[in-house]
């Protein structure tokens, strides 16, 4: 069965028409990209599947649910988990105090005002599992403001991943990095698929990236679905290289 499935999916902001009839359909375990140019609704696509707003036509179901009412609270508890454009952590924070925060609220246990022993140990081993998950052994006392751009968006994924998601969509994650840091955040994107089976759905404008990670590839333009394929039939499509690779038809 489909993790998630959109059948023609359209949202308006009064006349503007910022996606119109996107049907996709999601598999689990699936490491798939959305791409297109500034303006082609990858952002407005995420914040429909994310709860965000509604749709203003069309179905969207996550897990066998139509969730295209649902706020993103409940969608969160559901399982669909997102990291945004700009870097959410707390900077003034330890990498391992921003971790344990996320990991207390994910359990529910972040306002009790006392724990025992048995649940602190829990969370210290949850934490511990975190950090090596995201490759971040040896850092855990670093103060994440003064850490690199891409250690913060590594720690940004440490926090979505607090949450155990069935579904996790990554907005641009490797925006802003040099080399080493954009080699960092794919190895991790496609261990975090490869190696632990969660699902992901990315934004990426680095078409070597996309190329070189994704198992398909959706193309929008102008709020529309223009293609999908795998990498080759997407780097091939003619309509793609004309609209989007910038190569002549």
């Amino acid at each position: 069965m489909s993790l998630l499935q959109l059948h023609g999916v359209s949202r308006r902001f009064g006349a503007l028409k910022a996606l119109t009839d996107i049907s996709l359909d999601v598999q689990p375990g699936e490491l798939r990209a959305v791409i297109g140019p500034n303006g082609a609704g990858k952002t407005t696509l995420f914040n429909l599947i994310s709860g965000f707003f509604p749709p203003s036509d069309g179905r969207i179901v996550f897990d066998g649910r139509e969730i295209q009412t649902v706020n993103p609270g409940e969608l969160v508890k559901r399982g669909i988990i997102r990291t945004f454009q700009i870097t959410e952590i707390f900077r003034s924070l330890t990498v391992y105090e921003n971790l344990r925060i996320a990991v207390e609220v994910a359990q529910g246990v972040n306002l009790r005002p006392w724990m025992g022993r048995t649940l602190r140990q829990r969370i210290d081993d949850r934490v511990e599992e975190l950090m090596h998950m995201v490759r971040l052994d040896g850092k855990a006392g670093r103060i994440t403001g003064e850490m690199s751009h891409g250690d913060q968006r590594v720690v940004e994924v440490g926090i979505a991943l607090s949450r155990s998601p069935k579904l996790l969509l990554l907005d641009e994650p490797t925006a802003g990095m040099g080399e080493e840091e954009t080699h960092h955040m794919t190895s991790l994107i496609r261990d975090l698929n490869k190696n632990r089976g969660i699902t992901t759905l990315f934004v990426e404008h680095d078409m070597e990236i996309v190329f070189g990670i994704a198992d398909r590839i959706t193309v929008l333009d102008n709020g529309t679905m223009l293609a999908e394929g795998t990498a080759e039939q997407i780097s091939s499509n003619p309509k793609v290289q004309a609209a989007y690779l910038g190569q002549a038809a």
